[in-house]
């Protein structure tokens, strides 16, 4: 009798899990484990060296990988999981929201400016580029990766006559830079100290007196034993000033996932894109048939700007998307 009692409890309890089941269990908590360290850094700005820096860089896929984790626990029955790699995802989807969302712009009613930068690579596509400044009236031209050889093209391509004041620090290599713009502008040499590639900055009189300072921006990427002078390159650029307007416009080689880049804002600026909620649109790498998946080309104003318009548009031959911002001074 008892036996028999015995069998039937033993017949009625759930079967042990399987070793693939198990294993399944192990690899959603492995990997619920690591998108919350992700989480962890992101949201406490804790990167600290290459791997990290250039980690959160991808955030925006990082949420999407942990709501992917979350479907397929919820589906292997793994609720605690699943519920884990939810609130995860909710972490990160908070600092990414506000990119998506136009913020309100201060009442700016000065003169407007209208900024392009374009990480040239040396060889991007100079009518395009040129066709974009006239399409646009853009004003002032933040050319990164600028080799003698692609100044020369832009200037038979009708750069010139369209923007003919212009401090330029050309290389043959990856390190050149130059500023283009329509009114006189004046090389400014003390603002700060460049890092990394060629920085030049100038400042730009506009009809009517007014005077803004500009800054062509690009550090090195923050690869290998190059992150520790990325970060220096981001601190030296100089702050925003209660004196004169500043924009700094360029590929930064950081986005607003990174701390660095987030105190450069702090420190009175605000992102273009981002306030007229573009900040999600990737701008590298820009090759075909690879879509750009990372946001690093940026146009940064002073706070008392306003932003009215921002457009992400497309340079045959260089590994770059371009930002155009249309900016109102104060």
């Amino acid at each position: 009798m008892s036996t028999t009692v015995g069998a039937e409890q033993a017949a009625g309890d759930p079967p042990p899990p399987s070793k693939k089941r198990r294993r399944r269990r192990w690899l959603s908590w492995t990997v619920v484990t690591l998108l919350a360290l992700w989480a962890v850094v992101r949201i406490g700005g804790l990167e600290q060296g290459s791997f990290l820096t250039q980690l959160v860089t991808a955030t925006p896929y990082g949420a999407g990988l942990a709501a992917l984790t979350a479907l397929l626990s919820l589906a292997r029955r793994n609720r605690p999981a699943a519920l884990a790699a939810a609130l995860v995802c909710a972490a990160m989807v908070t600092v990414l929201v506000p990119r998506a969302i136009s913020a309100e712009q201060p009442a700016a009613n000065g003169a407007p400016l209208r900024v392009l930068t374009v990480n040239l690579f040396g060889r991007g596509d100079a009518k395009t580029v040129v066709d974009l400044v006239r399409r646009y009236d853009v004003e002032v031209f933040s050319a990164l990766e600028l080799t003698y050889a692609e100044a020369e093209r832009l200037d038979a391509a009708g750069l010139k006559q369209l923007l003919p004041y212009r401090v330029l620090q050309p290389e043959f290599g990856a390190t050149g830079s130059g500023i283009y713009a329509k009114h006189p502008v004046t090389e400014l040499t003390g603002l700060f100290t460049p890092i990394g590639h060629n920085m030049p900055a100038a400042g730009l009189t506009l009809p009517g007196g007014g005077k803004v300072e500009f800054v062509a921006v690009h550090p090195n990427p923050p690869l290998g034993r190059m992150e520790k002078e990325w970060n220096a390159a981001l601190r030296a650029l100089p702050s925003a000033s209660p004196s004169t307007v500043r924009v700094l416009a360029g590929d930064f080689n950081a986005s607003l996932d990174h701390r660095a880049f987030r105190d450069l804002l702090e420190r009175g600026y605000v992102d273009a894109a981002e306030q007229v909620g573009k900040g999600l649109t990737p701008t590298w790498p820009n090759f075909r048939p690879i879509p750009p998946i990372i946001s690093i080309d940026h146009v940064l104003a002073d706070r008392r700007v306003s932003v009215r318009r921002v457009e992400v548009v497309d340079v045959p031959r260089t590994d770059h998307r371009g930002v155009f911002a249309e900016l109102r001074l104060p």
